[in-house]
């Protein structure tokens, strides 16, 4: 038996091997199975971004959901995580589908559920969707043109949606006569036509529809984005947005192409929220942002808790709670004002909104924020290794075998989700397998850039002796 797993958000595998239209048609399946066993409202919302395969894996994942009698609301065209998230609380459906692998390699594909209230389905509502999962499930596909003649097929256009909403939030004609010069970098992802819409004159780059990415993984970080930071080193660009494959994570540079941070967008946004809309609310932040969010929120007296790594996690005490934002380390980021979700285009927005309102560059906000709490960086190592070793590593971590990395000593250890090892100074590292790769990521924080790579370095060095 093929055994189907969610990961931190979603299920994904790579194209052909397991990620097969029967594969999909057994998750479609168990979809419809939990939305007729949860709710009298059997409607679903149904999209895919720019990976390969993803208009099939759709008509799959439609043709089964109607053979089940629920009603599918779907788009024409690709759309983002943000898109189908918005026009499943905007159509009252009760859970969304993204056929999407996000910030995978292009190899992968993916199936990502969302709940009715626009966000992620929490973790319990997942476990029982996995549980439905059949071992074989017998289906015929439809093509596009002919499941739009069903009845209980309704196109609508959730770009367009997504841009009226947009429209309604924010000042774009302000942003637009600020002057500032705007780039941005799709990444071959399915954000790439609302920033062409809402800022014809901003510089594109890797903005055409392209399901290879080139071989590189949509992922908004420093590594992955050295063509738009030479771009925006040689220009007169002030600030550049970048975005994943399915457009729900952010990657930020300033006007020198150096790139800014998730943790660092987080507490701009924290301020620009507080001080300039006047709001208040919990701040939720996965186990592995910096510590300095803590610091932000003590200052405005509002609090901050630490969550599990998996915006789900995020989304339930946000939908369950007063909010202000809910973020995680890798650059995925929701705010009160929008969606219980994760969303890259709106982020920028916002930060775009902050730079246009104050006059201010992206750098002068931030040393603004280093005058309230202290500088500081942070940064993080993705190691590919045998999975017997990866268990290895981790098996130490669990039984405290780590006392030092390299001159580093640890004080203190933290274990909500992965391993972080309190060092001296405000200092810390974090060590944690990924939950969608193959991978041990490693994490750190410390004053300087320089000094969190020692402390990587250090604690690369140690683990892999």
């Amino acid at each position: 038996m093929n055994t189907i797993k969610f990961g931190t958000d979603g299920w994904r595998a790579i194209i052909a091997q397991e990620y097969t239209t029967d594969n999909v048609a057994r998750v479609a399946y168990a979809t419809a199975l939990w939305i007729k066993e949860n709710s009298a409202n059997h409607t679903a919302v149904v999209g895919h971004d720019c990976r390969f395969g993803g208009r099939l894996f759709t008509e799959v994942t439609i043709s089964v959901l109607v053979s089940q009698g629920i009603k599918v609301y779907t788009s024409e065209d690709f759309v983002s995580t943000p898109m189908v998230s918005l026009s499943t609380l905007k159509h009252k459906a009760y859970t969304g589908v993204v056929i999407t692998a996000s910030h995978n390699p292009p190899s992968y594909n993916g199936y990502k559920i969302k709940a009715h209230y626009g966000g992620p389905a929490i973790q319990s509502e997942i476990d029982a969707l996995e549980a439905k999962i059949p071992d074989t499930y017998e289906y015929t596909t439809i093509p596009f043109a002919e499941l739009l003649k069903n009845d209980l097929v309704e196109l609508i256009d959730m770009e367009q949606e997504y841009i009226d909403h947009v429209y309604a939030n924010f000042d774009i004609e302000g942003i637009r006569k600020s002057g500032i010069k705007l780039a941005y970098d799709a990444m071959y992802g399915a954000g790439m036509n609302v920033v062409r819409r809402l800022f014809p004159e901003a510089t594109l780059l890797h903005a055409e529809y392209n399901p290879s990415f080139m071989g590189q993984a949509p992922e908004p970080i420093a590594r992955n984005l050295q063509p738009f930071a030479e771009l925006i080193k040689n220009s007169d660009i002030a600030c550049g947005l970048a975005t994943d494959g399915d457009a729900d994570r952010i990657g930020l540079f300033n006007a020198n192409g150096e790139f800014v941070d998730s943790h660092h967008i987080i507490l701009l946004l924290i301020r620009y929220l507080v001080e300039h809309k006047g709001l208040k609310g919990n701040v939720y932040n996965s186990f592995s942002c910096t510590s300095k969010i803590k610091n932000l929120c003590d200052h405005y007296g509002i609090e901050n808790h630490v969550t599990k790594i998996g915006f789900k996690y995020i989304c339930k005490e946000m939908i369950e709670n007063d909010s202000l934002l809910g973020g995680e380390e890798s650059g995925g980021i929701a705010v009160s004002t929008h969606i219980p979700e994760r969303d890259g285009i709106w982020m920028g927005l916002i930060i775009w909104e902050y730079m246009a309102k104050t006059g201010k560059s992206l750098d002068e906000l931030i040393h603004e924020i280093y005058d309230m709490i202290g500088s500081f960086a942070m940064d993080r190592y993705d190691l590919r290794m045998p999975e017997e070793q990866k268990l290895s590593i981790i098996e130490k971590c669990k039984v405290a075998d780590y006392k030092t990395f390299g001159s580093y000593t640890v004080s203190g250890t933290e274990t909500i989700d992965g391993y972080k090892f309190i060092l001296s100074d405000d200092s810390w590292v974090m060590i944690r397998p990924s939950g969608t790769e193959p991978l041990l990521r490693v994490y750190a924080q410390a004053a300087t850039a320089k000094d969190t790579i020692a402390i990587l370095d250090a604690t690369k060095a140690t683990i892999l002796a």
